[in-house]
């Protein structure tokens, strides 16, 4: 479970932070209450397929991969299979609830499975909020999100 939740943390501070190298993204998870070792973070990159974009001046940064990376949907499907704990609905509103800390890269496994009806997610700590349209759908919906935990 650890494993699963600094990688949601690392995902997070490179989408939310210009990280250039591993030493940054090490003393950042360290800040953030993670103490890990280089070599960890290289797996953890790997893994995640991070990849280095240019930042401007000659510099570059970390940076989440392309929808089309191969394995992109397996690694979605191992994210929720991890860290999600339960999926509900009202109305329109899926719920969805996850390992503390994990919320953040849950929704962005959500937003990149492209479902038609999942018009948005809203992320918390533990907890996800996926909108879909119309709301007949979410049944169906909340369906396939339990059969992707499975």
């Amino acid at each position: 479970m650890m494993k699963a939740r600094r990688q949601a943390k690392i995902l997070e501070l490179i989408k939310n932070h210009a990280i250039e190298t591993q030493e940054e993204l090490a003393a950042r998870l360290t800040r953030e209450g993670i103490p890990v070792t280089q070599a960890t973070i290289s797996r953890d990159i790997k893994e995640l397929h991070l990849r280095k974009v240019p930042a401007g001046n000659g510099r570059y940064r970390y940076a989440l991969p392309d929808d089309g990376t191969p394995g992109s949907w397996d690694k979605r499907r191992r994210i929720l299979q991890e860290s999600v704990l339960s999926v509900d609905h009202s109305e329109n509103i899926i719920v969805i609830r996850a390992l503390q800390g994990t919320a953040p890269t849950v929704a962005y496994a959500i937003d990149h499975l492209a479902w038609k009806e999942v018009i948005g997610t809203v992320a918390g700590e533990d907890t996800v909020l996926a909108i879909v349209r119309p709301k007949e759908a979410a049944p169906e919906v909340v369906e396939r999100f339990r059969a992707l935990i499975r």
